[in-house]
């Protein structure tokens, strides 16, 4: 099953790092970056905002144990963001491709 993985990052250097390195690893067939979000949360009590870089991964729900401890293993962020979402349909061809670039 293909999984679309939602992740953020401090900023643009982290996120190119994060991307370049999933793909290369195998680890996800593609990663888009979105530069220039704003984002607003609590963290220890406190009201937070802050520039963010947006991340998507495409990947396999068998892979994705190892994309998140590689994320986890380089993440800067004490919590980062890392949410996976099951993809019920979408193009097969497109499909089939995540499916053959990611290892195992």
């Amino acid at each position: 099953m293909i999984q679309w993985v939602y992740m953020t990052a401090g900023s643009n250097e982290e996120a190119e790092y994060l991307a370049k390195t999933l793909v290369l690893e195998g680890l996800a067939a593609c990663v888009n970056v979105f530069s220039g979000v704003r984002s607003y949360y609590v963290w220890e009590g406190r009201a937070e905002e802050g520039a963010e870089v947006v991340l998507v991964a495409k990947t396999t729900k068998a892979i994705f144990p190892k994309l998140k401890a590689r994320v986890l293993e380089l993440h800067t962020y004490d919590c980062p963001c890392i949410l996976a979402l099951d993809v019920s349909d979408g193009h097969g061809p497109f499909m089939e491709w995540v499916v053959s670039q990611v290892a195992g």
